[in-house]
């Protein structure tokens, strides 16, 4: 009778978990800043409408250090707000 015998890599799945928090936090946020910038300028992103407070002007990148790494976040230049 053979027997099963799983080995398990912990630095691998703790690399793995590191990396998949890492870009769940980036993506999270990135989303938030995104929705701040609509909210700021009334407008989504190339949407004309008559209520409109400003306009994007692209976006500057910025790093977050978190204890997972460093996050790259895409914060948003508005302009007219």
């Amino acid at each position: 009778m053979s027997e099963n015998i799983i080995q398990l890599n912990q630095d691998l799945i703790h690399t793995q978990l590191k990396d998949l928090v890492k870009n769940s936090v980036e993506e999270t946020l990135n989303a938030l800043l995104d929705a701040e910038a609509e909210q700021l300028v009334n407008a989504e992103r190339y949407a004309r409408n008559e209520e409109r407070k400003g306009y994007r002007a692209g976006h500057y990148d910025r790093t977050f250090t978190t204890t997972s790494g460093d996050v790259n976040l895409k914060m948003p230049k508005l302009k007219g707000v």
